[in-house]
């Protein structure tokens, strides 16, 4: 494994890193001031200084960075990306900046991968141009949705439509004032092998019969913009040609979308990690207490180290699991992406709650962005998967491959 960059790569790396320290992270104050404030999600609005931000990096070229389709995007390998993800996850706004924040990324990849030229010119066109966000209806509050065959929401063949019924939650993007599309997960088939029930269907929001309830507070705060939704699904009715890749392929689908979601997620957690360690740091060497600076006092040395040496662990194995994905594929790497999945919440948990200690009461306000950090990364351990569910999918390969006699390494 040669994890050097391509000069293109190296180029758009250092790009992507100047434009994140000398852009976004000056203008985060701004962005933060420009937001409506407040759980009435239906009065939120775009902040002006994203708009601005997003005309400035798609204007220098640093746009749809994420997708490896030479037409349309950069064509980024996924082991090449992975540091432009670590880049971005420093700042809270930066993916979008980019046009590369979720549920966007997953819901442009499923388009790409999967999605008809009409279904491509109709919505995969202006979601890449920055014109609409886009929301993923899969998680529901009524079955344990870490078992996504328990999925009741349904999406029936009627004729030359396709119905849809059922309550969705944790919607991300849904409250974004620029939302436009509903990317919804029903059964269609129940009498269909487990993983041929579901299908995927586009749903435009405003399509009678589909309600948004209300935004989700995560920690107690609503993630405004974009918020999380829960929105009901009543007698929708939406063509048949809506239906992404034809029925029962839904399951499909949604391994092709989380595999290199689950990276950009993991290496936006690093980048997170990283700075939390130099807020630490700086922190640490600038307070004095009990006649010595922080970083000098009890256990602190240790905290930094051991900092240090779990971020660098978590990246390697992220990128490891990208360069599978890159040369065996999304199959072949499960047992990595669910790895990089446990491991780098949890690094990054671990990290920002070290920071939040040594920052004191500062810390735990909204002064500064550690509090929103670490309920990001707790809430990650759940999203995409909890961890039991992917500690449960590497044991089942690891005793399968431990059985074949296997090698532990991918040549």
């Amino acid at each position: 494994m040669d994890f050097t960059h391509s000069p293109f790569a190296t180029r758009i790396v250092e790009q992507v890193r100047s434009f994140v320290t000398e852009r976004i992270e000056p203008a985060e104050a701004d962005y933060e001031a420009e937001l409506v404030g407040g759980a009435d999600w239906t009065i939120w609005r775009q902040p002006p200084t994203m708009e601005r931000l997003k005309a400035e990096a798609r204007n220098a070229g640093l746009w749809n960075l994420f997708l490896p389709d030479a037409a349309h995007g950069a064509s980024h390998a996924n082991v090449e990306y992975a540091p432009v993800a670590e880049i971005t996850g420093r700042s809270f706004i930066a993916p979008e900046v980019f046009n590369c924040s979720a549920p966007d990324t997953g819901n442009m990849e499923v388009l790409a991968m999967f999605g008809s030229a009409d279904q491509q010119r109709e919505w995969l066109a202006p979601l890449l141009s920055g014109e609409i966000r886009s929301a993923f209806c899969m998680t529901e509050p009524g079955v344990a949705s870490s078992d996504a065959t328990n999925m009741q929401a349904t999406a029936v063949l009627d004729g030359d439509e396709v119905v849809l019924n059922g309550r969705k939650w944790w919607s991300t993007g849904l409250g974004h004032p620029h939302c436009r599309l509903i990317i919804f997960m029903g059964k269609t088939d129940p009498d269909a092998e487990p993983h041929r029930r579901h299908s995927m269907v586009l749903v435009p929001v405003g399509t009678p019969g589909v309600r948004i309830e209300r935004m989700l507070s995560m920690f107690g705060a609503c993630d405004e913009p974009a918020g999380h939704g829960e929105v009901t699904f009543t007698n929708v009715r939406v063509p048949s040609s809506n239906i992404i890749a034809g029925p029962g392929r839904g399951f499909e689908i949604a391994q092709g979308r989380l595999g290199p979601g689950r990276v950009h997620h993991c290496m936006r957690m690093i980048g997170m990690a990283e700075r939390a360690l130099e807020m630490l740091c700086q922190r640490a060497a600038s307070r004095t207490a009990f006649g010595s600076t922080l970083d000098r006092l009890g256990g602190n040395t240790d905290v930094i180290a051991n900092a240090r040496i779990a971020i660098d662990q978590a990246r390697l194995l992220t990128l490891r699991a990208a360069f599978l994905m890159d040369t065996v594929g999304v199959k072949g790497a499960m047992s990595e992406i669910s790895q990089i999945k446990v491991v780098a919440p949890a690094v990054a948990q671990q990290v920002v709650d070290a920071a939040i200690q040594v920052h004191g009461g500062l810390g735990m306000s909204d002064e500064i962005p550690l509090s929103r950090m670490l309920a990001y990364a707790r809430a990650l351990r759940i999203a995409d998967g909890p961890d039991e569910v992917h500690r449960a999918l590497i044991a089942k390969l690891e005793l399968r491959r431990q059985r074949a006699g296997w090698p532990a390494v991918a040549e």
